[in-house]
């Protein structure tokens, strides 16, 4: 779906001032109802990781950390089965993912006497069971299934939805007789970084909903959507490089094709909500 930047905007401002909970994602479908849910968790999404990034370091302050700790335990210590984690994370607008690490790494500081590594904490904020603390354990799990934007159950979740959409790509170029190398196959031929399929045989893209008439080498799915900030980045951090390394022509004008973006106007990569 493509929106218009009038549109994108006016659902950006009403995310401002809203808490990254699956309420405020209800009370946005019902103020905005013909944009679709996947739409809307997508902007909702990114919205909120810019602002956890311009909010990130005063939460890890020594002091911040520490005041967060001691609230934690006070609050079990009333009532260990309330949600105390996940209401001191919305109180203080941080992500309940990140807040759960946060007070987990403290935990395991004092009980240890060392700095936990990082894969002893992912591996338990993916499996609160591994905790050895029975309460911390059941508040770390409240917060991972409430958040919406951050923790290993988004990433999962992330994850799926883009190797589905690779495959339904797959599905298409197959359906249309185009010859393509995937990604796993453009490794082992020694690609540092690659897009999901490099055609074989270029083709001219026909898309209505872009300008027609460009060739087009190679392609990259991004299953999620594209503002103008996700796009610029998406092309420093990945678009360029795969232009010096699979293009064959770098002095064609426009080579290139991005899926489920909006946004126009870079020189070497078309950009397209649909492919053929």
């Amino acid at each position: 779906m493509i929106l218009t930047k009038a549109q994108y905007e006016e659902i950006a401002q009403c995310l401002v001032s809203v808490p990254p909970t699956r309420q405020s994602l209800r009370k946005l479908k019902q103020r905005f109802p013909s944009q679709s849910q996947a739409t809307l968790l997508s902007i909702f999404s990114q919205e909120y990781q810019k602002h956890i990034k311009r909010t990130h370091a005063k939460h890890h302050t020594p002091e911040a950390i520490e005041s967060y700790y001691q609230r934690y335990l006070n609050g079990v210590e009333k009532n260990g089965a309330a949600p105390v984690l996940l209401e001191l994370a919305n109180e203080v607008d941080y992500a309940p993912s990140l807040m759960a690490r946060i007070i987990l790494e403290r935990f395991l500081q004092g009980r240890e006497q060392t700095p936990p590594s990082k894969s002893v904490i992912n591996n338990m904020l993916r499996d609160p069971s591994q905790i050895p603390d029975g309460v911390l354990a059941n508040q770390v799990y409240q917060c991972i299934v409430n958040d919406c934007c951050y923790g290993p159950l988004v990433d999962c979740i992330k994850h799926a939805i883009g190797y589905e959409h690779e495959v339904l790509l797959r599905d298409l170029l197959l359906e249309k007789n185009l010859s393509f190398l995937d990604e796993d196959q453009l490794r082992a031929k020694g690609y540092d970084k690659t897009p999901d399929f490099i055609l074989q045989v270029p083709v001219v893209m026909l898309c209505p909903l872009a300008v027609e008439g460009h060739i087009i080498h190679w392609i990259e799915s991004k299953a999620s959507f594209g503002d103008e900030c996700s796009h610029h980045a998406y092309l420093h951090g990945q678009f360029w490089s795969y232009w010096n390394s699979v293009q064959p022509d770098k002095h064609a004008p426009i080579h290139s094709l991005a899926i489920d973006a909006s946004f126009q106007g870079l020189p070497c990569v078309v950009l397209a909500v649909r492919f053929i």
